[in-house]
């Protein structure tokens, strides 16, 4: 089963390139602070900037570096189901732990559109899949009794990343799912709520500077001590919404540059954040002792 706590994590740049050396501290940053799984190449890698050579030389560093000491799960979703294919079947021959697919973007599918999509990809490649529902970014959300028949028709869909921030949607989906299928908060503000309701952990965009503390949340979660739990929620709320003050992962890696971990870097349309946003950002950060 897919469960704990997750990091989405971050994509540093220096001078253009992929900071490798930058990129190695972070894993270890993770590895130090009780991170329970990694996600390379979501949304807060800021992969579609990323050239193919460049994601086949990230995804080969990572693995290596982090060999096996912890689960990884690779974003392999497209809007083109070839892609999207040969995507996952690269991961699973990395040795990646699950691939994470996005519903298809752009297009704005049909519910029917997408269960057959993602049959057909479950029934190619032997890997275990994560959907990975975003209606924000996509333009389409997938319902949750479309999840729910891929659960019980595809056993190796294992799990959904949950970001329509919707708390009726996913406790349906809680609810009615198969045994073994996760559901994942992928809403930092809601995290705590959507565990209380039956989530078995987070993939998260605030673990990238605070990974301790969003592991301690899920391990509080995943022991029923939600006293702690809420204690945590509470404590994390300001943090959470500093990552989303302008649009992700802008506010996570300047947070990490403002942290020392990496360079404050990006790749156009991604840009620095706005001067008013930083100032809060900085304020924010010291307020958690980052800084």
């Amino acid at each position: 089963m897919i469960k704990g706590s997750y990091v989405a994590l971050v994509t540093p740049f220096r001078n253009g390139e992929i900071d490798y050396i930058a990129l190695e501290g972070l894993i270890n940053y993770h590895l130090e602070n009780g991170t329970h799984g990694i996600l390379l190449l979501g949304t807060t890698a800021e992969t579609t900037a990323l050239a193919s050579d460049e994601k086949d030389a990230l995804l080969r560093f990572c693995l290596q570096k982090i060999n096996h000491r912890l689960p990884v799960m690779i974003g392999t979703g497209t809007n083109n189901l070839s892609q999207t294919l040969a995507n996952t079947k690269k991961a699973r021959d990395l040795g990646a732990d699950s691939a994470l697919v996005i519903t298809p973007y752009y297009i704005k599918p049909t519910q029917n559109g997408m269960y057959e999509y993602f049959k057909t990809i479950a029934d190619k490649v032997d890997i275990p899949i994560v959907l990975y529902n975003v209606p924000g970014r996509t333009g389409v959300n997938i319902l949750p009794t479309t999840v729910i028949k891929l659960a019980n028709v595809c056993p190796n869909i294992v799990a959904i990343k949950e970001s329509s921030g919707n708390l009726v949607q996913a406790s349906e989906i809680i609810r009615d799912a198969p045994e073994g299928f996760s559901l994942m908060s992928a809403e930092d503000a809601v995290n705590m709520p959507l565990m209380a309701c039956g989530a078995k952990g987070i993939i998260s965009v605030t673990a990238n500077v605070v990974p301790h503390k969003m592991s301690e949340l899920v391990e509080s979660c995943l022991n029923h001590d939600f006293a702690k739990a809420r204690e945590l929620h509470l404590e994390l709320l300001l943090i959470n919404a500093a990552m989303f003050v302008e649009t992700n992962p802008i506010p996570a890696k300047e947070a990490l540059a403002l942290m020392g971990k990496i360079a404050p870097e990006f790749r156009l349309p991604m840009c620095r954040l706005m001067p008013q946003n930083y100032e809060y950002l900085q304020g924010v950060l010291k307020k958690y002792g980052l800084i």
